[in-house]
């Protein structure tokens, strides 16, 4: 039997890459943000162009209104004043409010709705993620239930916050629990609780914080989690009117400002021993290929080097093209090395492929 045409790869990549996270469930420990983060908003937004361009959406200039995006849900996880925290919006932003939804919109739709709107408000919940899809300058809204702490659960802070996304993130938390409508009878998964033993039963309903916890099965965050929620629309107006001063709206980007640093060349690394205590990392790289073609003010290389196994790393900021690190190097151990340029304090190039160095 023949099988066919025999093909070669140099390179292949299985699954997602590791490099492109920023953020981890708590599978081993408390859910958070990554010690290494390796991606930027350069990175994020560079992936989002591509879907809008792929999806045919329509770009900014179809939308002359600005407006506010409300993500609605349907099932569980509830707004339970959805109409009038509409409302209250448009009128508090002088902005027309709308809805969308997993069940009503497609995708397609969702994201060009998103892609341009000056803010996006929504229950904490995975449908945040869309908010990546948002233009610079836009504002996130998530809104958080009863007894669940806002600084435990950041994967869309975290998501917002990375350089070069230009977002805003507010987050509110609901802190009164007459404003809350759970549902200890429905499956586990679901949020119930009834098949706990009613000790257990009782101290979760009478709990007003979530402890820390792993991923995924905790029965008091599920139940918190999958709650329904009266918003008090005086306190989420107060707490966004604290960060957005003004009409929130997206930012016109000129055209040299989305002029990012390429990767940087060439990049070595050269290891030292002296004995069985000290050692040295010699590491040196080229500019990146456009650094040439762009007027810029400030050039300066970020560098991370990690003990290979290890979850922390130790970062360098650096004026020049070459370096010898010697603070916590160990002789006989691998490191891995990442580079990249910054131009102008804030316009992060993406990471080198990774150096592997052995001392």
């Amino acid at each position: 039997k023949t099988l066919g045409r025999l093909l070669c790869f140099t390179k292949s990549y299985v699954g997602l890459s590791k490099i492109t996270t920023w953020y981890q469930y708590g599978f081993v420990q408390p859910q958070g943000p990554k010690a290494n983060i390796l991606v930027s908003g350069n990175e994020i937004r560079q992936f989002t162009k591509f879907m809008i361009q792929k999806l045919n959406v329509s770009s900014e200039e179809s939308f002359s209104e600005e407006y506010i995006v409300v993500f609605s849900r349907t099932v569980n996880r509830l707004i339970l004043n959805e109409a009038e925290l509409i409302l209250a919006l448009a009128q508090e932003f002088q902005m027309k409010t709308i809805t969308v939804s997993l069940e009503e919109h497609s995708f397609s739709d969702i994201v060009q709705l998103i892609s341009n709107a000056s803010m996006l408000v929504s229950m904490h919940g995975a449908q945040l993620v869309m908010s990546l899809f948002l233009p610079r300058g836009a504002t996130v809204v998530e809104l958080f239930p009863y007894a669940i702490n806002p600084e435990h659960y950041t994967p869309y802070k975290t998501l917002a916050t990375l350089p070069g996304m230009d977002l805003q993130y507010i987050a509110w938390q609901n802190t009164d629990r007459e404003d809350t409508v759970t549902y200890p009878d429905r499956p586990w998964d679901q949020g119930g609780i009834a098949h706990l033993d009613k000790a257990e039963q009782e101290r979760i309903m009478k709990s007003t914080e979530v402890p820390r916890h792993l991923c995924c099965r905790n029965p008091e965050w599920l139940f918190r989690a999958y709650q329904d929620t009266k918003v008090n629309i005086p306190s989420l107006i107060h707490v966004i009117r604290q960060s957005v001063k003004s009409k929130p709206r997206p930012k016109k980007q000129k055209w040299s400002s989305s002029l990012y640093p390429g990767k940087v060349r060439d990049a070595k690394c050269q290891a030292s021993v002296q004995g069985t205590s000290e050692a040295k990392l010699a590491v040196s790289w080229q500019i990146p290929w456009n650094l040439k073609y762009l007027k810029v003010r400030e050039v300066k290389y970020e560098v991370w080097i990690q003990e290979q196994g290890e979850n922390t790393y130790m970062p360098y900021i650096l004026s020049h093209q070459n370096h010898t690190f010697s603070e916590n190097i160990k002789p006989f151990t691998i490191y891995l090395v990442w580079i990249r340029c910054i131009f102008n304090k804030n316009l992060l190039g993406p990471f080198a492929d990774v150096l592997l160095c052995s001392t």
